[in-house]
């Protein structure tokens, strides 16, 4: 499915989290400390390094708090935009990589030249304060910073239903 869909770029967006993030997109769900003597050992790339370098785009969802948006990630488990600028398409990769980064606070862009994540949006209630509080990096917000929309009813129903069904269809493992 993979070879077909994914490496075949017929998936336009792919989503990601991580254990770890730093400002240009790149995860690690590998190593927390040094590879050779972790602190802790993650589960691992999976099939997101393939994800990160082959869909079209990709948009990366995570809790924002500065254990998990730091600085220096201990370990490059999937691609995002490597150092910034141009250093993705360096090692071969033409697809546009993280585009979004959706968090609980708010959403971020890529800068168009650095490639540094951007704050573009706020979430409803939430301060410029708590967003760098709860991040590793120095925070860079867009010129013009929007506040992000309310989910409308319909929207939440989709979700509330998304959500039932997915309990039914696991029982008591959530």
């Amino acid at each position: 499915m993979f070879r077909y869909w994914l490496q075949g770029g017929k998936i336009s967006v792919g989503f990601l989290g991580a254990a770890q993030l730093d400002k240009y997109g790149n995860i690690n769900t590998t190593v927390i400390g040094d590879y050779d003597n972790p602190k802790v050992r993650l589960p691992g790339g999976g099939g997101a390094p393939e994800i990160a370098t082959s869909c079209g785009e990709v948009f990366l969802v995570m809790k924002q708090s500065k254990r998990g948006f730091v600085e220096k990630i201990d370990f490059v488990t999937s691609l995002g935009h490597g150092k910034g600028g141009n250093d993705r398409a360096s090692y071969g990769v033409d697809t546009k990589g993280p585009s979004r980064l959706i968090t609980d606070l708010c959403i971020m862009e890529p800068h168009p030249v650095g490639k540094q994540f951007v704050v573009t949006s706020i979430h409803p209630g939430v301060t410029r304060e708590e967003i760098i509080e709860n991040t590793g990096w120095d925070v860079e917000f867009a010129d013009e910073v929007a506040e992000t929309a309310i989910p409308s009813e319909k929207e939440l129903q989709v979700l509330r239903e998304l959500h039932a069904r997915t309990a039914k269809a696991h029982g008591d493992q959530q």
